[in-house]
């Protein structure tokens, strides 16, 4: 068990980065300790301590006088974490694949299958949509967890502090509901594709479709910067993401 101490800073670090990922501050707002504090109900150095890895993770930045400010993204940035993501999971399902998956990291995959096959037979609601991010967090996660590479999911903890670099960036951003199922019917198709080359001891190929699968989250974040209103509704914390000149 964690001491006290460790874990009210864990959980004020986790209670931050979500309220970043949620949109709760706009880039270049100043983030304060005495607020932050009293807003996580929280002392000052666990707060203090979670700033400066936010600012190690490239969320925050600190200002010329003292403190730190919500950073911006530009597209560019976001669109390469996305990518650097691919390349990550790609390689943690090329490991599962070579050394081959336990029983128990194949049963919780073909569990996330059967569930995702479920959400995205028919025109999905935004519930559906919510569903199927979570199955999609759990079937990335046993990759990892299964990889075995201790590197690569330190290296992931990273990324999925980066806004929209995580498996929940997937959630569609598609004109419409029809386009926003076809997407995650492709993303489905893609996951039993991924299973399939694990199972096969196909690890150049697991690699590649892990690769290739991020591209649905980076065409989401895409679409999101080009059409901000509606993806506010969606994503708040897509007001991070600021085009420059």
């Amino acid at each position: 068990m964690k001491p006290i101490a460790e874990s009210q800073q864990s959980r004020v670090l986790i209670q931050l980065r979500d309220l970043i990922l949620k949109g709760a501050f706009a880039p270049g707002e100043r983030l304060a300790e005495i607020p932050l504090a009293e807003r996580l109900e929280a002392s000052r150095t666990p707060v203090r301590l979670a700033l400066t890895t936010l600012e190690y993770e490239g969320l925050i930045e600190s200002m010329s006088g003292g403190g730190y400010r919500m950073r911006g993204f530009t597209p560019t940035e976001v669109s390469h974490a996305i990518q650097t993501r691919g390349v990550l999971e790609g390689y943690a399902a090329r490991l599962l694949a070579e050394t081959g998956p336990s029983k128990e990291i194949l049963r919780k995959l073909h569990q996330c299958l059967e569930e995702g096959d479920e959400v995205v037979k028919t025109q999905m609601s935004f519930d559906d949509y919510a569903a199927y991010v979570e199955i999609n967090e759990r079937f990335h996660a046993l990759i990892l967890e299964g990889c075995g590479n201790r590197t690569v999911l330190r290296m992931m903890e990273m990324l999925n502090g980066q806004p929209f670099a995580a498996p929940s960036a997937m959630l569609p951003m598609q004109s419409s509901h029809e386009e926003g199922t076809r997407a995650m019917q492709q993303a489905q198709f893609q996951h039993h594709a991924i299973v399939q080359a694990i199972e096969r001891g196909q690890g150049s190929r697991a690699q590649a479709l892990g690769e290739e699968h991020v591209e649905i989250a980076r065409m989401n974040v895409e679409y999101a910067t080009r059409n901000p209103e509606l993806a506010a509704e969606i994503m708040p914390g897509i007001r991070l993401v600021t085009r420059t000149a």
